[in-house]
Parts: C-alpha cells; structure tokens; sequence
C-alpha cells in the first residue's frame, strides 16, 4: 500500500537515443532540466547519464519524500510525449514507496508491457540536501 511518506525516492528511467537524436535531445535535456529545477523544487537531484557507446540514457531522480515525487510527476505525460521525439523507453526502477496515485501510474506503465523494477521497503541510510550540510 501506497502513502507512507517515510523515507526518500529514488526513480531511475532507462531509454536508448534514437538515430540521430543525440544532439535534439541533449538541447532538450537542458531545457527540461532548467523548467524542472526552476518549477519542480522538491526534485533534489535529477541527472543523466549516457553509456560509452552513446546509446543508453538513465535519468537517476531523487526526492526527499513521496509527496515530492507526486509533484515531480505532475506534467510528466506531456514532458515524456516531448521527449519522445529524442529517446525510447527500456525500464524504469522506483527505489522507495510513492504514494498511491503515483503508484498506480508505474503499475499501469508496467501493465502496458515496459519493465518497471519496485524495491519499495526502505531500509536506511540518509538524503543530505548539499554538500558539508
């Protein structure tokens, strides 16, 4: 069951760049990120990463509670119709428990047939919010 609201989230999307689209998506992705961090504070960290060969993507969120990630989410069918156009979805792993309605939504995604990996028990450990604080 959704909603507990204990402990940070972590959500890491897995894509391939599609043909061509590097460069799209790179303008894309600094522009998103900028939108996301300028309207989305409760994402505290939101960082891409390519593979050596330039093919894979993973976007590694992380939010300091469900409620946060709940507002990240917001918007997110029109922001993953955008990109799109740049990158097809692999997988996706949620690390922690979201609250239901989110919840529900990874469901349906990995209902449609897309991999998605809960680890939903959080154990430990800390989300510092900057460095030395």
């Amino acid at each position: 069951m959704g909603g507990t609201g204990l402990g940070p989230l972590v959500f890491i999307s897995k894509s391939r760049i599609k043909d061509g689209e590097l460069e799209g998506f790179r303008r894309f992705l600094q522009e998103g990120a900028e939108g996301l961090q300028r309207e989305k504070p409760g994402t505290v960290a939101f960082l891409a990463y390519l593979s050596d060969d330039i093919a894979e993507l993973e976007i590694v969120h992380v939010f300091p509670d469900a409620d946060a990630m709940d507002r990240h989410m917001e918007g997110v069918i029109e922001r993953s119709r955008q990109a799109d156009e740049f990158i097809e979805s692999t997988s996706m792993e949620i690390y922690g428990m979201p609250n239901d309605n989110t919840l529900q939504m990874f469901k349906s995604i990995a209902a449609s047939g897309l991999s998605v990996r809960f680890r939903q028990h959080y154990v430990g450990g800390y989300l510092r919010p900057s460095a030395g604080a």
